[in-house]
């Protein structure tokens, strides 16, 4: 009588077993595959960190896997290339879910100037991810990009100007995609405090909007997590009071882009 519970109680276990052994990543399915540009950055060795904590699997685009191992770790798969090389970056695309990008200029001249990077860099980034057909593109920006007069741009090559032309073709792009906008960044602890949301990038006058590069990172990987967070622009600062707990509520709260 006790035979069909027997057989059930086995089959449970059997199941808890099987689960174990491929760490409960969905009964034996892959972990998705996030590309991320500009890894080794202060900003990029946070979304990597944040990622593998979400469970994704990462790819990372360098110039130099050797080094990048020894900032990053044995768990990351690399591809050597450059983001101004549009054939490595097709490679490096090539059977990814998504894509982060955290790339930006070195300097006002010179092979890796804000033209070369923010905009000819994330263009290859774009098209690599639209052969690839991924399902998002998060894109890391700057607040103050449509501001023409805006310091950054006398000082650093119309930085913000191609930030803007990057985001441009990305919108234009039909992939799904989120653009964060960050005030200056910190290099403090995130996951402490609140996080304010904007749209318009509104000029802040004397105003001083800072945020933590971890924040930037954790915002940036939960912008995967949400639908709400697709096709949507908007700029982050922090805010005094405890971190978001509803991210669904807050990417939600955004108004979506225009239709283009």
């Amino acid at each position: 009588m006790n035979r069909p519970f027997t057989a059930l109680t086995r089959r449970l276990a059997l199941a808890l077993l099987a689960c174990t052994a491929v760490a409960c990543t969905g009964m034996g399915k892959s972990p998705k595959t996030v590309l991320v540009a500009g890894a080794t950055g202060q900003t990029g060795m946070q979304i990597v960190r944040h990622l593998q904590q979400q469970g994704y699997r990462v790819r990372a685009l360098v110039r130099d896997a050797d080094k990048a191992r020894e900032q990053l770790g044995a768990d990351v798969d690399y591809v050597q290339g450059d983001v101004k090389d549009a054939a490595a970056v097709k490679a490096a695309a090539a059977g990814t879910f998504a894509v982060i990008s955290s790339i930006g200029a070195r300097g006002r001249d010179g092979p890796d100037r804000p033209e070369m990077i923010d905009y000819q860099g994330v263009r290859n980034l774009v098209d690599a991810a639209r052969a690839a057909r991924v399902r998002q593109f998060v894109l890391i920006s700057s607040r103050g990009v449509t501001q023409a007069d805006h310091p950054l741009n006398r000082m650093f090559g119309n930085v913000l100007a191609w930030k803007l032309k990057g985001e441009d073709y990305l919108r234009a792009s039909g992939i799904p995609y989120t653009v964060v906008r960050p005030g200056g960044l910190l290099n403090e602890p995130g996951g402490i405090s609140d996080i304010a949301f904007e749209q318009g990038d509104t000029p802040v006058g004397t105003r001083v909007l800072s945020i933590p590069r971890e924040d930037v990172a954790i915002v940036c990987v939960e912008a995967l997590r949400h639908p709400e967070a697709k096709n949507r622009t908007f700029e982050i600062h922090r805010l005094e009071g405890p971190p978001p707990s509803d991210w669904q509520a807050r990417f939600a709260a955004l108004r979506p882009d225009p239709a283009r």
